[in-house]
């Protein structure tokens, strides 16, 4: 096999508006609602800018308010499925700290709906230890038209049981606005590696 037709590697890196848009916001919020604030605001600025969809997420310390990373979603942006908001920022806040395991510290994710199928158990593997989202339900497909996966119905029960608190329904009405004018767009791209089969 060539050696020189095999992948060896990938990169990903927030696009330039992001730290545009956090650089006047200061280094700490204690409260949660400013965190989830600045969640809403860059997965709304997110797919204005058509860099993915509209989804974000942040790592942040509970007690403090310091704000550990951003992520938002990037799959449009580097075609990569897995580079969700959550994979994101939890990557970044491990990259910083330079552990795999974000239980050394008490750390927060927040993100703008309930993770996803692939986002639950990554949450699950980071080591945070306290997950705060703005809404869970169906109706984040109804409007947007994305798949969230199988997702267990106790999902939050199995969070719990490992050790992350679980925090809901945090400015609901907000993440549900930025859903709404994304699902509104006539230029955005659903993304899904699922194809219609069709018979021959």
């Amino acid at each position: 096999m060539d050696r020189a037709s095999i992948a060896t590697g990938f990169s990903a890196h927030l696009p330039d508006w992001v730290l545009d848009e956090i650089v006047a916001d200061p280094a700490a919020l204690p409260d949660v609602e400013d965190r989830m604030r600045l969640v809403h605001r860059l997965a709304d600025r997110n797919h204005r800018e058509n860099t993915g969809g509209p989804f974000a997420a942040i790592v942040s310390d509970p007690e403090t308010g310091v704000i550990v990373s951003v992520g938002v979603n990037l799959v449009l942006a580097r075609n990569l499925s897995s580079l969700h908001a959550e994979v994101v920022a939890i990557s970044l806040a491990q990259a910083k700290l330079g552990t795999w395991d974000l239980g050394g510290r008490s750390l927060e994710l927040a993100v703008n709906w309930r993770p996803c199928a692939m986002c639950y158990g990554a949450t699950l593997w980071s080591g945070v230890t306290r997950l705060v989202v703005a809404g869970e339900g169906d109706i984040i497909e109804e409007l947007t038209g994305f798949d969230e996966g199988p997702m267990r119905e106790d999902w939050k029960e199995q969070f719990v049981k490992r050790g992350i608190d679980v925090r809901t329904d945090v400015l609901r009405e907000e993440a549900i606005g930025v859903f709404r004018a994304y699902g509104r767009r006539t230029d955005t791209t659903v993304y899904n590696g699922r194809r219609e089969r069709t018979e021959s």
